[in-house]
């Protein structure tokens, strides 16, 4: 017969959600998508039947996670017709050094995760919060946790060291990496569109708000951008990057501002925001003429351009790039930018196929493929969950 899982992503003020119907055949199928936004002020629920129906409902003043999760799970149970909710899979952004596959919670993973929380402070909390928000609504429902750093746990360890005394590598200090739903994703569709690309050596440029590349030899991530924490690698929407270790101190000893200015700064005015003091969504930038939000959008291409060869050297070659995400999917400004600075690895852009989005955005005789996938990362959160659910 068959049941339905629930894939939560949750964040400080939103909660996004999506239904799939699990077949006898263990396939999975979309009938259902959402969101609950303005969480603690003014929340609204989001309903998508996927059939052309949108509805929107106002949970009031001060919703929070409880409230959100009661009125995801009743919209849920609305849409379910004959089918059964059997399970819930969660976007858990860290894992530690532990969690290196999805995990049923109980409350041994549950304080594990808790104790990660400084390792990510703008997403882990409120994770959790849906995790705890579930368990008190429907304390029966089995809920699994998918983890953003468990694709990179299988790094090298060089490549995920700090040059620091080894007393903090032991303490948990690594270089994790981030957005690893949308790389197993990727790695998994791969062979569909680049076989040779697929058993070779491919850099995944997940483009948005938050962003990253992912280095994969064979299918399994050998190095990416991010580290510690999801601060590291290409300036992002809001978030710094790539940061000299100096000026953190600088900020410290010279400007005087506290650890919370400065997580502020990094996290919530850095990155295209900052640079160009005008948005962090790269369609404002795209169609502004300030000069201030061109210098953005130069310095974002630089860096993942920059960023790209350094993986390349690490795979000791290249046969494709593929770009996904907000910016990666729709951007083609962007993606130009940075495959013509890569055409010295005789890669040659097709601009009409990038104008279009692709999927394969270079010509037939470039010597290193390039392509635009549409990542899914609900999808790869739902097949995990309905593969550790009865």
């Amino acid at each position: 017969m068959p049941d339905a899982i629930l894939v939560l992503n949750a964040g400080s003020s939103s909660v996004k959600y999506a239904v799939y119907r699990r077949e006898d055949d263990g396939t999975l199928e979309v009938r259902l998508r959402g969101q609950v936004e303005g969480l603690g002020g003014a929340a609204r629920l989001h309903v998508d039947d996927l059939d052309g129906a949108v509805t929107t409902r106002e949970l009031g003043a001060g919703a929070d996670h409880d409230a959100a999760l009661a009125a995801v799970l009743e919209a849920v149970h609305a849409h379910l017709g004959d089918l059964t909710l059997v399970g819930v899979g969660h976007r858990v952004v860290h894992g530690g050094q532990v969690h290196s596959a999805p995990v049923v919670i109980d409350e041994a993973v549950l304080d594990a995760l808790h104790r990660l929380e400084p390792l990510a402070p703008l997403h882990q909390p409120h994770n959790l919060a849906a995790v705890e928000a579930v368990g008190r609504v429907a304390p029966d429902l089995p809920q699994v946790a998918c983890f953003d750093t468990a694709f990179h746990r299988t790094q090298p360890a060089v490549a995920q060291r700090f040059a620091l005394p080894r007393a903090y590598e032991q303490r948990g200090v690594l270089r994790y990496g981030f957005h690893g739903l949308s790389y197993e994703f990727i790695a998994a569709r791969l062979p569909e569109y680049d076989p040779d690309a697929a058993n070779g050596c491919t850099v995944v440029a997940h483009l948005g708000a938050g962003a990253s590349l992912c280095a994969l030899d064979q299918g399994r991530s050998v190095a990416t951008t991010m580290g510690f924490t999801a601060l590291d690698g290409l300036p992002m929407g809001q978030r710094c990057g790539n940061i000299d270790p100096g000026v953190i101190l600088y900020l410290l000893q010279q400007e005087g501002m506290t650890p919370a200015e400065i997580e502020r700064l990094l996290y919530r005015e850095s990155g295209l925001l900052g640079v160009s003091g005008v948005s962090a969504d790269m369609r404002v930038l795209l169609d502004s003429d300030d000069p201030a939000a061109a210098e953005a959008i130069d310095l974002f291409c630089h860096r993942a351009l920059r960023e790209i060869g350094g993986l390349a050297a690490v795979l000791g070659g290249l046969d494709a790039v593929v770009f996904t995400a907000g910016i990666g999917e729709h951007a083609a400004p962007v993606r130009q930018r940075i495959l013509e600075g890569l055409g010295w690895l005789g890669l040659e852009l097709d601009d009409a196929a990038n104008a279009a989005d692709g999927p394969r955005i270079t010509t037939p005789g470039s010597a290193v493929n390039a392509w635009v996938i549409p990542t899914d990362e609900e999808r790869v959160i739902a097949a995990h969950a309905a593969r550790l659910v009865p």
